[in-house]
């Protein structure tokens, strides 16, 4: 079962901090795509199928980061941050609702780790 939550700010730097420790440092087969919905731009990807290293959050400058090999993700003082998690704690989604209501979607899979029966 999958499970969706609304994260507070302050809890942001640790949720991520704790997601990237204990499963995309040790996991190398995450991919992720990256999705934005705007109404003045429509919906474009910006990553498909890239390689997760990373989530992070700053609140110095109030950014998400999301990491790939070769590159980045910023998402600039986010109003709402969604995720939705597994069982186990493993972040499928992560949705990042912006002041001006443009939505960021980023969908993580795990390749090649099947789930427990």
């Amino acid at each position: 079962m999958q499970v969706t939550t609304k994260l507070p700010k302050e809890r942001l730097e640790s949720y991520f901090d704790a997601f990237t420790k204990h499963f995309l440092r040790n996991e190398t087969t995450n991919a992720a795509d990256v999705e934005v919905i705007s109404a003045d731009w429509g919906d474009q990807f910006e990553a498909e199928g890239a390689h997760l290293t990373g989530v992070s959050y700053d609140p110095k400058s109030d950014a998400l980061d999301i990491f790939f090999e070769g590159g980045d993700h910023r998402s600039l003082k986010p109003a709402e941050v969604w995720t939705v998690e597994d069982t186990d704690g493993f972040v499928r989604a992560i949705e990042v609702v912006l002041e001006d209501g443009t939505r960021e979607v980023v969908r993580v899979r795990r390749l090649g780790v099947r789930p427990r029966d």
